[in-house]
C-alpha cells in the first residue's frame, strides 16, 4: 500500500479509537503488524492530533476557566486535572527509565483487550448499583492519574478507558462527567508526550530522518475523525452504557488470538 494511504488510514483509526474506550495504542500496533511500522513519535503525534479535536470541542469550558480563574469550582477543577497530569508525568518517567517500550507482537495487545472488556462489565455492574454521581473528588484524580500511567503500559488497555473507569470505580458514577475529566486531562498529557519524543528525537539528532510531511497528515486526519467520534461518543454516553464497547474489545481479542 502507498505510504501516503498508510498514514491517512493510520489518522482514521487513531481518531476512532482514542476516545473510544477500545485502546488506539492497540488498534495502531494491530494495524502496524500489516502496515509498515511507524516511530514513537508519529504514533504520539497522531494521538495529539485526537486531542486536539478535545481543545475544540471543549473551547467554551476551557476558556472559562482560563479567563475565571477566580471561581472556586474552576479553581478546583483545575488543580484536580493538574493532580491527575502530575501523577502521570511521574509514572510516565519511571516507566521511560526502566526501557518499557510498546510490544513488537500482537498477543499482549490482545490479552489486554480481553481483560479490559470484562473490566468494563465489572465497572458498569458496579455503576448501576450506584447513584450518579457528578463530583470531582481529589479521590477521582488521584486514580485517573493511575489509569493513564497503567494505559501507557500496557497497550491494548486503552487511556481513555482506564481513566473513565478509574473515575467511575473512584466515585464519579456519571458516565458523561467521567468522560469529560478523561478527555481533558489527555490534552495535557498527549501534547506533553508528543513534546517529549519530539525532544527526544532531536537530541539523538534523529530529527530529520522522521517523515515530518506523512506525521503532519496522519495530524489532520486524526483530529478530524477524532471531532466527528468524540461528538458521537458524548451523545451517545448520556443515555448507554459502554458494555457493547466490552464485547468488541472480547471479540477483537478473541480473533487476534486465534487468527494473528
Amino acid at each position: 500500500m502507498n505510504e501516503l494511504l498508510q498514514v491517512i488510514l493510520l489518522g482514521i483509526i487513531e481518531g476512532i479509537t482514542e476516545f473510544l474506550p477500545i485502546s488506539s495504542t492497540g488498534h495502531l500496533l494491530i494495524a502496524q503488524h500489516w502496515l509498515d511500522r511507524r516511530s514513537d513519535l508519529f504514533n504520539v503525534a497522531i494521538q495529539a492530533g485526537a486531542i486536539l479535536a478535545v481543545v475544540v470541542i471543549y473551547w467554551r469550558r476551557l476558556w472559562d476557566m482560563t479567563v475565571h480563574l477566580s471561581r472556586p469550582e474552576n479553581r478546583d477543577y483545575l488543580l484536580k486535572l493538574l493532580l491527575a497530569f502530575a501523577i502521570t508525568v511521574v509514572g510516565g518517567f519511571v516507566a521511560k527509565q526502566l526501557g518499557l517500550e510498546l510490544p513488537e507482537t500482537v498477543a499482549p495487545v490482545a490479552l489486554a483487550l480481553i481483560i479490559g472488556g470484562f473490566v468494563i462489565f465489572a465497572v458498569e455492574w458496579y455503576a448501576a448499583r450506584q447513584p450518579p454521581r457528578e463530583e470531582l473528588t481529589w479521590n477521582v484524580a488521584f486514580w485517573v492519574g493511575i489509569g493513564q500511567i497503567l494505559a501507557a503500559v500496557f497497550p491494548g488497555t486503552s487511556r481513555s478507558a482506564a481513566t473513565i473507569f478509574a473515575a467511575m470505580l473512584a466515585g464519579m458514577t456519571s458516565r458523561p462527567a467521567a468522560a469529560e475529566f478523561s478527555f481533558l486531562v489527555g490534552i495535557p498529557t498527549m501534547f506533553a508526550a508528543t513534546a517529549y519524543e519530539a525532544f527526544d528525537l532531536y537530541a539523538e539528532g534523529q530529527a530529520g530522518d522522521e517523515p515530518w510531511g506523512e506525521l503532519a497528515v496522519g495530524f489532520i486526519v486524526s483530529a478530524i475523525v477524532a471531532f466527528i467520534a468524540v461528538k458521537w461518543l458524548l451523545r451517545y454516553v448520556q443515555t448507554h452504557r459502554f458494555t457493547v464497547f466490552a464485547w468488541y474489545r472480547i471479540v477483537l481479542g478473541g480473533l487476534l488470538i486465534a487468527f494473528v
